[in-house]
């Protein structure tokens, strides 16, 4: 069985997770998940004041590793706007990236973004740091967009967005969480349970969670086979298409060595 990790980082680290400043090493976490069985990964960058820059290191990575990595394109949903279109266009045609990442950290998640990923069919993973009333707006204003709302809604442990996350993974069709550095297992549980595995999709936060303990957690469950599967590779490859990264440009990984 495939396992793919839907959420991991690289690049240099400016907020949130770690020493800010620090560089999140992808060499530590690679011997990790190579020695429990993750095969691919989806990859985007830390937290960044430019991210323009930050996506085209992440394309150099993805594009020298396509069998290894997914890639998604993070964009600053205020300081980006009016070229997010552009953004996403760029990685999409030239690099391949399947998905979009947006974190309220840096500014709540807006039309524009969304009108993105429409035009472009992606996914958007959009870590909303506990602010689970949006979930509902983004869930009927955009029924064709598929939204993964990561950590179960609160990386902070939050148990009431965590646990209120559930109903609209129970009401809606495209919503969708994934179990990076969820702490509370009952609840993760308890998601399982309620909305099924089918809208729940295996991540680590990589590189700084270690993989293996994150995966632990999934076979916990005690699921059946089919159930892991859709939660470790078949439901983030119904959202990504099974997009495979193949840079149009083949001069690309040469530009940034």
């Amino acid at each position: 069985m495939s396992i793919i990790d839907s959420h991991c980082h690289t690049g240099q680290n400016y907020g949130l997770t770690g020493i800010e400043g620090s560089i999140a090493p992808l060499e530590r976490y690679l011997i990790r998940a190579g020695e429990v069985g993750i095969t691919k990964t989806i990859l985007f960058s830390t937290l960044s004041p430019n991210y323009p820059i930050s996506n085209r290191e992440v394309a150099r990575i993805v594009t020298i590793n396509p069998n290894r990595f997914y890639g998604f394109v993070f964009v600053h949903a205020q300081r980006d706007r009016g070229r997010i279109h552009d953004m996403v266009k760029e990685t999409v045609e030239q690099f391949g990236f399947c998905g979009i990442k947006v974190h309220r950290h840096d500014a709540s998640i807006t039309r524009e973004v969304c009108e993105a990923a429409r035009r472009f069919s992606l996914p958007i993973l959009y870590d909303l740091m506990g602010e689970i009333s949006q979930v509902e707006f983004l869930a009927q204003e955009y029924p064709d967009v598929s939204f993964i709302i990561p950590h179960l809604g609160s990386f902070g442990d939050d148990w009431k967005a965590q646990t209120g996350l559930i109903k609209y993974l129970v009401s809606y069709t495209n919503i969708y969480t994934d179990t990076s550095g969820v702490r509370r297992f009952d609840i993760l549980e308890e998601a399982v349970h309620r909305a099924g595995a089918v809208k729940i999709i295996f991540g680590t936060d990589g590189p700084w969670l270690h993989p293996g303990v994150e995966l632990s957690k999934i076979y916990a469950l005690n699921l059946s086979h089919y159930e892991n599967e859709l939660i470790l590779c078949r439901n983030i490859l119904r959202l990504i298409k099974h997009t495979e990264v193949v840079a149009s440009n083949p001069s690309f990984k040469y530009q940034f060595l």
